[in-house]
């Protein structure tokens, strides 16, 4: 494709999944003919989540990967045109807005809807990457319900890792909390909690070295740690493991173009998707740090399809 290919949209989504999805889905209805542009990953964190028992509408355990493909079914039968390409440069200091892909395609757009999602930050084991989804995840909200009356592990000692290890004990009969250092980072009032949970054990200066488990039925069944102090390395028997040391928000494409908090998500006005930038809109995991589910990322992707709509009629 040659550089100088131009695809003109009144609203284009960067990003595919709850958010990207549901907003392509309103907009596509309002006639608005949308484009979304979507990466390697179609369909976002979801697509690395396996039994989803919490998205309203489904009486029996439905997969990620499954609500996805209806998702992004449903976009395209109602007028949506999706596209895969990577986008690698934007301009929003001027309309119509501007985004480059990889492909050498260039995309104009009247209003912009940014659901790029974010990413949770692993240990980049290969043991842990085998085992995604069948015992380790990066969400206690997601899946703790699964682990009851189990022994689980949460890795990380800030707010985040406190506040799911306190969330895993009301599922599971003990929870161990790992942190690499003789101090957890984690607010003093939660670490007092914590401290006075008895379900909860903190194992010091430690972090994990692989995770162990069976094939059939694929489960994690141990985990190795090893003392940062001591290099001794101990088996510890646990049901699941939990990651919890950060996302990081896909946002390095709009860095000096669009208001950001020191952690790289994106500002909106409040109770809007809105941007600092009239006409561009964020919605999702790129712009929610607290609550990150999928039926809040596909509620501020409608929100962003009818701001949208209401910014192109005046």
């Amino acid at each position: 494709m040659n550089n100088k290919s131009t695809k003109h949209t009144k609203v284009l989504i960067l990003g595919s999944g709850p958010a990207g999805y549901t907003a392509a889905i309103y907009a596509a209805r309002a006639m608005l003919k949308p484009i979304l542009v979507y990466g390697s990953q179609p369909g976002g964190q979801l697509t690395t989540t396996t039994d989803v028992e919490n998205y309203p509408g489904y009486s029996k355990v439905i997969q990620g990967p499954w609500l996805m493909d209806e998702m992004k079914g449903q976009a395209e039968a109602v007028g949506t045109e999706m596209i895969q390409d990577h986008i690698s440069k934007v301009d929003l200091s001027k309309k119509p807005f501007t985004a480059t892909g990889d492909s050498g395609q260039i995309y104009t757009a009247d209003s912009f809807i940014i659901s790029t999602g974010a990413q949770a930050r692993w240990l980049n084991l290969k043991s842990e990457q085998e085992f995604r989804g069948f015992g380790v995840s990066a969400c206690a909200t997601c899946d703790g319900f699964f682990f009851k009356e189990q022994v689980v592990a949460v890795v990380g000692g800030g707010n985040a890792a406190v506040e799911e290890a306190m969330f895993l004990t009301k599922f599971a009969s003990k929870v161990k909390l790992i942190h690499r250092r003789n101090e957890l980072r984690a607010e003093k009032l939660l670490q007092e909690k914590l401290k006075a949970n008895k379900k909860i054990e903190i194992i010091w200066d430690s972090a994990v070295e692989e995770v162990l488990g069976n094939s059939e039925p694929k489960g994690v069944n141990a985990i190795k740690i090893k003392n940062l102090k001591t290099n001794a390395i101990t088996e510890l028997k646990v049901d699941g493991l939990f990651i919890a040391i950060g996302h990081d928000p896909a946002t390095s494409l709009f860095k000096d173009q669009l208001n950001m908090d020191k952690e790289g998500y994106l500002i909106t006005k409040p109770d809007s998707t809105e941007t600092n930038i009239p006409g561009v809109f964020a919605a999702g995991d790129v712009k929610d740090k607290i609550f990150r589910q999928a039926v809040t990322a596909a509620g501020m992707g409608c929100m962003s399809a009818l701001e949208a709509e209401k910014h192109l009629s005046q």
